[in-house]
């Protein structure tokens, strides 16, 4: 009995070393994508292939900008010390005949809960730059009648983030 058990250990030995050295011969550099990207290709393991690190976000704005409008790609970036801190995040600008003029502004006042005595509507986080031209959340898929329309995340974030005196800038 002992012989038989010896011979079959010998020959799962000898399977197992074939196995083995097949997968040696065909094993090559990984050039497989990590399994998530960012993270290692076997968890606890760091990645084999490093994941570039991501382009820092710009913005088409002067440095001293605090929020910077663009007018041709639809989008709004919040900015300190001439870096993005927000954004971009999408905008609607003024429709046909009631257009979002380009220059470089400063924020008047803003009003958590605005309400548009011109055009009877509210005008949630609204921050006054030009006048009566302000960002506040809207519908960012219509144009509206001159003012900025962001998303609710965007038009609070913008909110928060200026201040009275701080330069707004629209570039076309």
């Amino acid at each position: 009995m002992g012989i038989k058990h010896g011979h079959l250990g010998a020959a799962r030995i000898a399977m197992l070393a074939a196995v083995a050295a097949a997968g040696l011969v065909t094993a090559g550099p990984a050039q497989a994508d990590p399994l998530w990207p960012g993270g290692p290709d076997i968890p606890g393991i760091p990645a084999i292939i490093p994941s570039p690190a991501p382009a820092p976000v710009v913005a088409p704005c002067s440095s001293e900008t605090r929020l910077c409008l663009s007018l041709s790609q639809n989008q709004a970036w919040l900015m300190t010390d001439g870096k993005v801190t927000f954004g971009p995040t999408v905008i609607s600008t003024g429709r046909p005949g009631y257009e979002t003029p380009p220059g470089t502004f400063h924020v008047a006042f803003k009003q958590e809960d605005h309400w548009s005595t011109i055009h009877n509507v509210p005008m949630k986080w609204a921050v006054f730059f030009n006048g009566d031209i302000a960002t506040h959340i809207g519908p960012t898929e219509e144009q509206s009648h001159g003012c900025i329309r962001m998303t609710p995340e965007g038009a609070e974030a913008a909110f928060n983030h200026l201040s009275p005196g701080d330069v707004v800038q629209v570039v076309v």
